[in-house]
């Protein structure tokens, strides 16, 4: 149930990011349910190995590569599918950082619903 819900409330957060910045665009809720899916699946298959992989880079620049990881994954979302897209790179940093921190805020809305 606490998947379900993490899940529905990213597709919100991804349909309110759509909503606050014009780079990135959702043609629905539909889209922004598979949107959100596969940002969560990259974010647990691909962002581990890309974060060891330029381990040397994040720790030269303090850690704000990490910021260019998020926004290249949520761009590579956008290009798989047909029902989100972002307008570049410059556009998936914005539209990656704005869905990060409103994950924060889903993140714990979600620890308040369900208690360990």
């Amino acid at each position: 149930m606490k998947l379900i819900a993490k899940w529905l409330l990213a597709a919100c957060a991804l349909l309110l990011v759509a909503y606050i910045y014009p780079g990135v665009q959702l043609q629905g809720y539909g889209s922004a349910l598979i949107a959100a899916a596969v940002i969560g699946l990259f974010n647990v298959l691909l962002r581990p190995v890309l974060v060891i992989l330029t381990l040397p880079v994040t720790v030269v620049t303090l850690g704000l590569f990490l910021f260019v990881i998020n926004a290249l994954l949520f761009w590579a979302a956008s290009g798989l599918l047909a029902g989100f897209g972002v307008n570049g790179f410059w556009a998936a940093m914005l539209g990656s950082v704005i869905y990060s921190l409103l994950m924060l805020v889903v993140d714990a809305a979600i620890r308040a619903i369900f208690p360990r």
